[in-house]
């Protein structure tokens, strides 16, 4: 697949990633039911929430590093070794840094 076809891909995960931490962003700004029974499931929804949205926000970030490494001209080539990375594992996992090898080590 070319560069194009990532970026285009990249981009559109980009997309998803960021209207799905507004999601989650909208629902945390949801005010707690006065009922303390209901505020303490809401409060452990919370918890949940704050953990997706640390993880969507690691994956955007991994995205935009991605994107950057494209407009760089090092997109496919392992950050660690510098080998060229599987397109298997682009096409798996188009925002992929590393290599399988330098993947495992970690």
């Amino acid at each position: 697949m070319s560069d194009d076809k990532y970026k285009a891909r990249l981009e559109e995960q980009l997309r998803e990633l960021e209207s799905r931490l507004e999601r989650i962003e909208r629902d945390l700004d949801e005010p707690h039911d006065p009922d303390s029974s209901e505020r303490a499931v809401q409060m452990e929804d919370d918890e949940s929430l704050e953990a997706q949205g640390r993880l969507v926000t690691r994956e955007i970030t991994s995205t935009k590093r991605a994107l950057d490494r494209i407009e760089k001209g090092e997109y496919g080539y392992c950050v660690e070794c510098g080998e060229e990375i599987s397109d298997g594992r682009l096409e798996a996992r188009p925002e992929s840094a590393l290599c399988i090898n330098c993947a495992k080590k970690g």
